[in-house]
């Protein structure tokens, strides 16, 4: 709690019970969430001003203390009154301006050491629960103030690829594993060439039913082709030019199976 230890030795003439140090220890984690002490009581005072010490007179009330703030940006003015019910503190914080209002319950003897007071290294403990009550119970519900308030969010840079339809994706990087395309030869394939303005996939709207694109493995004449040539009727390696239809063999659809549009000469 960097800074409570010159504000503690400043007040510690008016410091004798440990509700006064809990007191002095809330005051500053105010101070530190960017808000300024104006004075006592509900009502302001002549020729008050914002100031990170507290006002004189802060402790003259052991069962209820009455302090005002104001937000350096002027943005929000708190009413803090912190109550004593036999061993615990009751704060209660609103905003004037917007009428919020927050509570938080405070066990004195969970953060300050009574037979300490004179001792600031060792009066309070359990300092960071308690600015962690302070931030979550006060600061939180009310809003910080502008000096305080969260980070905008990052940029449209930093939004992931998946996210903006306008980007190309990445090379794909080595060693990665390469996206799933659906495979040509599958019949679910078909159109999908028209969906893909940048041609990376197969299957357009023409049903090829040989999938005359794609790559097909050479014949080996030495192993016979069915119902023509038996097994080693042509030597291996030698030259052997293929005859008549054989299927798989064949270079793809007729170059007539689609005539032009608009022809309609059936003798074509």
């Amino acid at each position: 709690m960097a800074g409570l230890e010159p504000l503690y030795a400043w007040a510690r003439p008016a410091i004798s019970r440990p509700q006064d140090a809990l007191v002095c220890g809330i005051h500053w984690e105010l101070i530190r969430h960017g808000y300024r002490c104006l004075g006592t009581g509900d009502q302001p005072g002549p020729d008050e001003r914002k100031s990170e010490l507290l006002p004189a007179g802060w402790e003259a009330n052991k069962e209820v203390y009455t302090l005002r703030y104001k937000s350096t940006d002027d943005a929000y003015e708190l009413l803090l009154k912190a109550i004593m019910v036999e061993d615990s503190m009751i704060l209660n914080v609103m905003d004037r301006r917007s009428q919020k209002v927050a509570d938080v319950t405070l066990a004195v003897a969970d953060y300050i050491n009574p037979e300490h007071l004179d001792d600031f290294h060792k009066v309070y403990k359990n300092t960071e629960e308690l600015r962690t009550r302070i931030t979550s119970g006060i600061i939180a519900p009310l809003g910080p103030p502008a000096g305080k308030a969260r980070k905008e969010p990052e940029s449209k840079e930093d939004v992931p690829w998946d996210e903006n339809p306008l980007r190309l994706p990445p090379r794909q990087p080595m060693g990665a594993r390469a996206p799933h395309r659906p495979s040509p030869l599958s019949p679910f394939a078909v159109g999908g060439e028209d969906l893909d303005p940048f041609g990376g996939r197969s299957g357009g709207m023409i049903v090829d039913p040989l999938h005359s694109g794609i790559p097909h493995p050479g014949i080996d004449p030495s192993s016979g082709i069915p119902g023509r040539l038996p097994p080693g009727a042509v030597p291996p390696g030698a030259r052997f030019d293929p005859f008549g239809p054989i299927g798989v063999g064949r270079s793809g659809p007729d170059p007539d199976h689609l005539p032009p549009p608009g022809y309609d000469d059936m003798f074509m």
